[in-house]
Formats: C-alpha cells, structure tokens, sequence
C-alpha cells in the first residue's frame, strides 16, 4: 500500500470530454464549498469563545477557497496528480486549517473536506500522517489554548479518533475503489488494443487473400491465354513455309485466344463470372476450351444448371489442366476432358498421354497448388495421378446439390 493512489489516463481524444473524472469534478467542487460554508457558519454561529477569536478562525478559512480553487483544485484533476506540488498545497491548506481549528473547535469540520484530499494525492503512509495530524492536532491544541473541562476534552478527543478512524477507513476504500477502477481500465484498454489489432491483422488477411486470389485468377487465365498464344505463334512460324493452310487455322487460333483473353481481363477488373461461363452452361464452355486445346470432352451424367461456385471451379481446373497438358506433353499426345454430372457431385478430368512426371517433386509455382487450394475452398478434392511415361489425370470432385433437393 505505498504505492500512492493514480487515476487512469484521460484519452486525448473526442471522449475525453465524458470522462467520468472529469465530469464528477463537479461532485467534489460542491463538496468543499458546502462543508466550507457550514464550517463557516458553525464557527462564526458558536457561542464561545468570544467574538475576535472567531473572528480571527473564519478570517483563516477564507484563503482556502482561492488556495483550493487555484492550486488544490488542478492538482487534484493531475493525472496522475503531481506528489511534490500536493504535499505543498495539503501543507499550506493545513497551516490555514489548523491555528483555526485550535482556536473555535467547530472548524474540526472542515476535516471532512482536507481528508479525502489526502487520499487522493499522497502515497498511503503520507496520507495517514497528514490524516492523523488533521484530526489530533486540532484536538490537543485547542484543550492547551483553553483548557477546558475534563468531560469536553474527552467527549472531543473520543470524537477525534472516531473521525480518525472513519477517515482511515474511508481513505482504504477510496483507494480500493481507485485502484479496481485502474485495473479496469487497463483491462478495457488492453480489449481495445487486441480489437484494433485483430482488425488489423483481419484486414491484412482479407488483403492477402484477395492478392493470392487475384494471382491465381491472372495465372488460370491471363497468363494460360499468353502462353497458349506464345505455343501457336511458334506452331505459326513453323508451318508458314510448307503448311500455310495449317499456319491460317493456328492463326485464327491466335485471334480467338486473344479475344478470350481480353474478355478474360474485362471480367477480372468487372468481378463478374468467367468468360466462358457467361451466357453459356459449363458443357458449352468446356467445349470450346477443348476446341483451343485441340482435346476431345466427353459429358456424362444428367446435365443441369448448378451453382456459379463449382462450374466456375472445373472450368478454371480444367483451363490449368489443359494448359499443362499442352506445355508438358505437347501437341502431339492426344488429351482428353471428362465432365461426370452426379446426384451430389460434379467431377472433372483431364488426361493425357504423354511422358508424365512424378508429382512428389513438383514444388512452386501457382499452377497445381492452385488447383488444390480451389478445389478445397469449394469443399471438393484434387487428384493428381502421374507418373513418368504414363501420362497424367487430374481430377477435380467438387460438392453439388443434389436435384431432388430443388423439389
């Protein structure tokens, strides 16, 4: 209990005016003014001693308005108050409070306002010093100044310690309360800065996400369109001198591609569905990417209108799919797509027949691991099967409705 008692810091921002200190101040302002005129009026009010000492006691009380208001007051509302300059104010304070209260008993009173004072500005052993003096002193000098009867010194030194007491008690539950409020505080503050940095931290996830989205949607669609276009225009240069009509269909290949792409980048930068997609059912789509690819498809199962979701997911597995396909194995292996609709799945393969490749050492890249991180954000699976001069299948199972769900 050294620790003096501290106030939590005022926010230095538009709440700070409905800080609770700050407008309670108010409380302790009426305070003191109504326990200094009270003592004001006891002590001119009483009948002994004579008129010039009481005088003389209510003339020392008069400074403590300004010395409060002045000087008591700001450091009270410090924050945390400033020790040094308190101990000054409660000494300058008591020197007015004390030759008085020696003087008429009466102004014992305005104990009531100096005490909590005490409280708020000084370390606890400080405090009890200054409360004891407050409520003794006064007692013992005024029974040497006049010596009175031994009933009256008894029944005012009885009182004395019984406001010793009080104001003990008082002063520990003040500080009590204080020192709970700061702990709060602390608490509310500590909740405020985890909140501001869980949104932070959930602001640069969402700005994560949307980059890796965003690169994988450049990677299944933009740079797939570049190096089709790359494969053709070198397909183009070596047909021009003994295959012209061979050179013409790549180059109108060329044409298609790089208007596929265009409308590609136009819906990336509208966030509207895939190219492919758009007007046209996922069968339609998958037909003309295996057109570009010169890959045969193959539809089985029941084919009916499906969440934007999972077609979108096959089409871009199968535009990844192909593309390696075409990079790896080259034009001359022979690639097919299978699309199976069932009741609670949709399932899309592209297989090849050219010289495979062992999975286990494939690392980097945006291109399979893409694939997997779609499919398992749409809540299906990849299958990569491979293996070298076995061809390869990728399969991608994604999770549908089933129809019977529509009735």
């Amino acid at each position: 209990m050294e620790e003096p008692a501290r106030r939590v810091s005022v926010p230095d921002d538009d709440t700070a005016g409905a800080y609770s200190w700050a407008r309670s101040f108010r409380i302790w302002d009426t305070y003191f003014a109504l326990i200094w005129l009270a003592t004001l009026v006891f002590v001119l009010g009483t009948g002994y001693p004579g008129w010039p000492v009481r005088v003389a006691a209510a003339a020392l009380l008069v400074p403590l308005v300004p010395l409060f208001v002045w000087v008591g007051r700001p450091i009270l509302r410090g924050d945390p108050p400033e020790e040094r300059q308190a101990l000054g104010y409660l000494l300058a304070a008591m020197a007015l409070f004390l030759p008085s209260a020696i003087l008429v008993g009466e102004t014992r009173l305005m104990t009531f306002a100096l005490v909590p004072q005490c409280f708020m500005t000084l370390r606890m052993r400080q405090a009890l010093v200054a409360v004891v003096v407050i409520n003794l002193v006064p007692v013992a000098g005024w029974a040497l100044l006049w010596w009175p009867s031994d009933q009256d010194v008894f029944f005012n030194s009885l009182f004395a310690v019984v406001t010793l007491v009080f104001s003990v008690a008082l002063g520990g539950w003040v500080i009590r309360i204080i020192e709970q409020s700061q702990e709060r505080a602390a608490l509310i503050a500590e909740l405020d800065a985890s909140r501001h940095e869980v949104s932070r931290l959930s602001a640069a996830h969402g700005a994560l996400a949307e980059r890796e989205r965003m690169a994988r949607e450049i990677h299944d669609t933009l740079a797939q369109g570049f190096t089709s276009l790359l494969m053709l225009i070198q397909a183009v240069e070596a047909e021009l001198d003994h295959d012209v009509p061979q050179a013409r269909r790549h180059l109108a290949l060329m044409d298609e591609t790089a208007r596929q792409n265009l409308a590609e980048a136009r819906a990336l930068v509208a966030g509207g569905a895939p190219a492919d997609l758009d007007g046209a059912s996922l069968p339609d789509a998958l037909r003309r990417l295996a057109a570009r690819h010169e890959a045969t498809l193959l539809v089985t199962g029941s084919v009916r209108p499906l969440p934007a979701g999972p077609e979108v997911v096959a089409l871009r597995s199968c535009q990844e799919a192909l593309t390696n396909a075409r990079k790896h194995a080259g034009s001359s292996f022979a690639v097919g797509i299978c699309l199976a609709y069932t009741d609670d799945a949709l399932t899309v393969s592209v297989r090849d027949d050219g010289c495979g490749f062992d999975p286990r050492t494939v690392t980097g890249g945006y291109g399979l691991a893409g694939l997997r991180a779609r499919a398992t954000e749409a809540g299906g699976t990849s299958e990569v099967r491979s293996a070298p001069g076995d061809g390869t299948t990728v399969t991608v199972r994604l999770p549908v409705p089933s129809p019977r769900s529509a009735w």
